[in-house]
């Protein structure tokens, strides 16, 4: 199910970590519009959640769903799920635009609520989600999967947690995808919908440096998009960069695009750069370009050395065991919800200040 050449059907898949015996914590899966859903759900069953429901008005996708998750009912409606007192989370890949809406339907049936990125397209959203877990208590989550679902970039935060480059300075995040652009729905070209470059693929780099700096805000100095290849598409952008600054002090680039050639073996050659005052990190995510197609390499450069570490299936992925008994336990150790809102605002913040450089 991995497929690595295809980005929008990436679902990485890991060791059985199960936090809770089968039927403790039930879950569906609704609106299928991304083929992120499939790494969501994966975590949450590697993690020992039971999948009950699939729900999505377009049946094509509910049979290609229970394809891979025969056991899983299919759904008439959301409401249906909605009404299902068993159901404790909703994992959804809506429409990006889509997104926040369903999320607050959710909530306000008193379930946990477990989106894809961009978990927004607009402020009022952002906004409106925030009113409905005062009101409601519940969870709005982030499938963050360029961190959350990557080995060296769980084991990065690790490294600096435990003080092996000292204090971050800078991180430096590159996020390039493949385009595949014949394969792609019309929503993904609509501005409306998808909510910009910026918003859309860059929420991963900018989640990355709330995590990894510390910073728990920060302030955009520059942004900035184009649209250099796809005059066909006018209301897409397939190039993004911001430069922002930390409230700690911390600086951060990132670069977005959407130019990933053909001959490259996987779907992006995803890189995290993280300078500390004692070393730093590098991450090459996905394969070691013209090496090695193994991906989940870290090297880690400090006073003792160099070195180049594969960790692949060493790390796991304990955020979802983390969200499951979050969402049991009403505790906050996968991730703050203020922390995954964060990152959803800044990228709408650097999308709003983005000029346009090339159309």
């Amino acid at each position: 199910m991995a497929q690595k050449s295809d980005g929008m059907n990436y679902a990485p898949q890991g060791k059985a970590e199960p936090v809770v015996k089968p039927g403790e914590f039930v879950f569906a899966a609704a609106h299928l519009d991304h083929g992120h859903i499939n790494g969501q759900c994966n975590g949450l069953l590697e993690a020992g959640a039971t999948l009950k429901w699939v729900y999505d008005p377009d049946p094509v996708k509910v049979d290609a769903f229970k394809a891979s998750y025969p056991q899983a009912k299919v759904a008439r409606s959301l409401d249906e799920i909605l009404d299902d007192s068993e159901v404790k989370l909703v994992a959804a890949a809506a429409v990006p635009s889509e997104r926040g809406a369903i999320g607050c339907r959710v909530m306000q049936a008193e379930k946990d609520y477990f989106t894809d990125k961009t978990p927004f397209t607009s402020f009022d959203q952002l906004a409106r989600a925030k009113e409905v877990i005062a009101e409601t208590n519940r969870k709005y989550m982030v499938y963050f999967s360029e961190r959350l679902h990557v080995e060296c970039a769980m084991h990065a935060g690790d490294l600096i947690e435990g003080g092996a480059i000292g204090k971050v300075v800078q991180v430096l995040g590159l996020g390039p995808h493949r385009l595949s652009k014949e394969s792609r729905p019309d929503w993904f070209f609509e501005r409306a919908k998808y909510g910009g470059i910026l918003t859309d693929i860059g929420s991963h780099q900018f989640e990355q440096f709330l995590h990894y700096s510390g910073a728990t805000d920060a302030t955009v100095s520059n942004a900035a998009v184009g649209n250099y290849a796809n005059a066909d598409k006018p209301e897409f952008e397939d190039f993004g960069e911001a430069s922002l600054v930390g409230n700690n002090g911390a600086s951060n680039y990132v670069r977005v695009d959407w130019f990933t050639p053909d001959g490259l073996r996987t779907w992006g050659d995803g890189r995290t750069v993280i300078l500390g005052t004692k070393g730093y990190i590098e991450m090459r995510k996905y394969l070691d370009v013209g090496h090695d197609a193994k991906g989940d390499n870290l090297i880690l450069v400090d006073g003792e050395g160099e070195k180049m570490i594969n960790v692949a299936g060493k790390v796991g992925y304990r955020f979802f065991g983390e969200l499951i008994l979050d969402c049991l336990n009403r505790t906050e150790k996968a991730m703050t919800q203020e922390h995954a809102f964060k990152a959803a605002g800044l990228c709408l913040q650097a999308q709003a200040a983005a000029k346009v450089i090339s159309k």
